[in-house]
């Protein structure tokens, strides 16, 4: 545990000051779409084509990888809309549930923190986990959520919305320009990639603190009627459950002979073990979910990753 400490705890601390900073009003609230915006169309590429141009392209197109962790996002949503589907007045509350339960944050901390654990080669099966989560999970619960709303706008057209939105996030686009600077060995012009270099390279603390503070900010009161113990309940399905699965289908996985190498697995587990991605209780918000109760499940689960994902790298170790 010595030895991870002083891995993780950077990580969570950059957490902790935005978090701080933003409820002390040291960082405007109004400065928090700024930091949102460097991170997500400035640094964060960046980072992720550098990752994504640095891994060998079979790496980052590894079917067993992808099939693994998307079986278990799957099923995590599955197993969390049945935890909490009778508490909850409708499958828009009960969507953005399962989809806080089963999308960790691994484009704002994942891919940093892991290749941080356990080297660059970390990268590429992290990176796989970002894009299944990108395109298959979120747009599976955004379709969901619509399942009460047939006379406005049904599953397939908020699917379609979903994927149409995915195609703005410049994450994807600078993953596949990744891809595709691995697989022709393009190398970008030295000034520029200088350049791309520093921006990266501010991704994860600006990411982390930009996470505190997000998580800071004041939410509108909560309408969703929920069971006593529901955000525990989805908390647990992210911290413990995910994790869990992910490493049991792993093991299943390489006792049944797939293509499947530990250290992917590790990654994988490491990923899933992470906190709820920060951007669900916007997205939340933008589809008139309960906000309020995502971020609070967001919030909760952060803080106790902490402990729970030193936990799980002491165990993997």
């Amino acid at each position: 545990m010595q030895q991870i400490l002083p891995v993780t705890f950077p990580f969570f601390a950059l957490v902790l000051c935005g978090h701080l900073a933003a409820r002390w009003r040291w960082l405007p609230l109004g400065a928090i779409p700024g930091l949102n915006a460097f991170v997500l169309f400035f640094a964060l590429p960046c980072m992720l084509y550098r990752f994504a141009a640095g891994t060998p392209i079979v790496r980052l197109l590894d079917p067993a990888v992808s099939a693994v962790y998307l079986l278990c996002a799957l099923a995590t949503v599955a197993l969390a809309v049945a935890a909490t589907r009778r508490g909850l007045p409708g499958w828009n509350d009960t969507a953005f549930g399962a989809l806080v339960a089963a999308f960790p944050n691994s484009g704002f901390m994942g891919v940093p923190l892991v290749v941080a654990l356990l080297g660059e080669r970390a990268a590429g099966p992290a990176i796989v986990t970002l894009i299944v989560d990108l395109v298959v999970t979120s747009s599976v619960c955004i379709g969901l959520s619509r399942l009460d709303h047939a006379n406005g706008l049904g599953a397939g057209a908020a699917t379609r919305r979903a994927l149409v939105g995915m195609l703005t996030n410049p994450l994807p686009w600078a993953i596949a320009l990744g891809c595709l600077s691995a697989a022709t060995g393009f190398q970008l012009w030295l000034p520029l990639a200088r350049t791309a270099e520093m921006l990266g390279n501010g991704a994860s603390p600006v990411a982390l603190f930009t996470i505190g503070a997000v998580l800071a900010r004041p939410q509108a009161p909560s309408t969703a009627a929920r069971r006593v113990g529901d955000v525990p309940l989805v908390v647990f399905c992210k911290l413990v459950l995910h994790p869990a699965l992910v490493w049991g289908v792993g093991q299943l996985a390489l006792r049944g002979g797939v293509a499947l190498d530990r250290f992917s697995l590790t990654v994988l587990v490491l990923v899933a073990a992470l906190p709820s991605a920060s951007s669900v209780p916007m997205l939340a918000e933008r589809f008139g979910a309960d906000a309020a109760r995502i971020a609070r499940i967001v919030l909760v689960a952060t803080a106790l990753s902490f402990v729970s994902f030193s936990a799980v790298v002491a165990l993997l170790a």
